[in-house]
């Protein structure tokens, strides 16, 4: 059984010519893991994911974060810090090739969720910051991919640390949320890793930097737009209509061929830790006891209002939101500068919004 969506190429017995394997793309704070509670992911019978509801370049991002690699142009990079960041993210590429591997001799289909960002070209960050585009730094980071895949083209639209190649053998569904609502969200819980000690002051601030923004999201959306082997355009869910139209679920099962019979949308509010430890102990090359108490804090934060829920929680999601109010109460919780910085990238990031918005899954009107 494999993941396919409506109007992709069919074989003479009805199914997909070519396997696929579901990439989600998200940002943090956008209720992408409601989606997943809803999807009831780990009990989809087609699927294979792991222990972290699809993430596996979580600790890669983390690394970089916390070493202050995000704010660093160019010139200020060693080829030692280049070395050792590429190898992260390739161990982190390798780690879902061999489940990828699995699944495909499980006869099932290989789920992934990751934040937009947390793929992305490290060198893209200082492209957006600056308009300029450095070949060789960019090329420093891009991955080795398997020879099974094909030639590595990276084509200008591609900001991922992927092959167009490599992204093709995937189909790409995305979920947003109005920024306004998530990028407040980020900062506070990126706060609460602060005042445990988990992250710095520059940490906050860069890794805040990185993911305010649905540049990645919208980028990688125009990339499936132009290939021609991709004859649909991807589908995208909205938070807003994740949480008040719940129905909005099944279609996006029908677009991508997830089980609807095995969703929900209550469930006990009985607290399990066995996830943050999964977190923890399936990061990869990061093992020491510091490391593993970040991704345990860091899970507990992200799932908490998930966690303590019997369901969908709408008082998340406001029918209405005006910026300019909500930047007046920013103001007083977070400070008059990283008030007016989060305004700054939610204002910033509405063209993007927008544009995704427009194209989300929407329930037809019978």
């Amino acid at each position: 059984m494999t993941i396919t969506t409506s109007g992709y190429p069919q074989g003479t017995d009805g199914t997909p010519a070519t396997p696929r394997r579901l990439l989600l793309v998200s940002v943090p704070r956008t209720a992408s893991n409601l989606l997943l509670k809803i999807l009831n992911i780990h009990n989809q019978p087609q699927l294979r994911t792991n222990e972290q509801g699809g993430y596996f370049f979580f600790s890669a991002f983390v690394s970089t974060a916390k070493k202050g690699f995000m704010g660093k142009a160019p010139e200020e990079w060693s080829q030692e810090e280049k070395e050792s960041v590429k190898k992260i993210y390739q161990d982190c590429l390798d780690k879902l090739e061999n489940e990828s591997a699995q699944a495909q001799k499980d006869n099932k289909a290989m789920f992934v969720k990751e934040h937009a960002f947390w793929f992305n070209n490290p060198a893209s960050l200082y492209k957006m910051r600056t308009g300029i585009e450095d070949v060789e730094f960019t090329k420093a980071f891009q991955l080795e991919i398997p020879e099974s895949y094909g030639p590595s083209t990276h084509s200008s639209s591609n900001e991922t640390l992927f092959s167009d190649e490599y992204l093709r053998t995937w189909q790409i569904a995305f979920i947003i949320r109005h920024p306004a609502l998530a990028w407040p969200s980020m900062y506070r819980a990126m706060r609460k890793m602060a005042d445990l000690g988990h992250i710095d002051e520059d940490g906050v601030r860069g890794s805040s930097l990185a993911n305010m923004t649905l540049r990645w999201s919208r980028t990688l959306y125009d990339w499936c737009l132009e290939q021609p082997d991709i004859p649909v355009a991807p589908p995208v869910v909205d938070a807003h209509d994740l949480i008040h139209q719940p129905e909005t679920v099944f279609e996006f099962c029908k677009k991508t061929g997830l089980d609807k019979s095995v969703l929900q949308f209550e469930w006990s509010d009985k607290r399990d830790d066995k996830n943050s430890h999964g977190w923890a102990d399936s990061t990869g090359h990061e093992s020491d006891e510091n490391q593993k108490d970040f991704h345990r804090t860091g899970s507990s934060i992200m799932l908490s209002t998930l966690r303590d829920s019997k369901g969908i929680v709408k008082d998340k999601a406001p029918m209405t939101i005006d910026i300019d109010v909500e930047a007046a109460k920013w103001k007083v919780e977070f400070g008059e500068e990283m008030g007016q910085a989060i305004e700054q990238r939610v204002r910033d990031s509405m063209p993007d919004y927008e544009y995704l918005k427009a194209r989300r899954i929407t329930l037809s009107k019978e």
